[in-house]
């Protein structure tokens, strides 16, 4: 007899969810795209390549006159 409760209640619970489904799904309603571009930061006139071979170069000349 438990079988048979059990049985019906799958049923129910799937004729149930086949009913709801049965309209279908909401039409998606599209949103406007919202499009963001990053402007890159400004970068300045002098390389860091260049910095960092001054600083050597400074450094080579501060060691030569000791």
């Amino acid at each position: 007899m438990k079988t048979l409760k059990t049985l019906a209640a799958v049923a129910i619970v799937a004729s149930t969810a086949t009913t709801v489904s049965a309209g279908g799904l909401a039409p998606v309603i599209a949103t406007p795209q919202v499009t963001i571009v990053d402007t890159p930061a400004p970068s300045g006139s002098i390389s860091p390549g260049l910095i960092v071979l001054g600083v050597l170069g400074a450094l080579v000349a501060a060691s030569a006159s000791f």
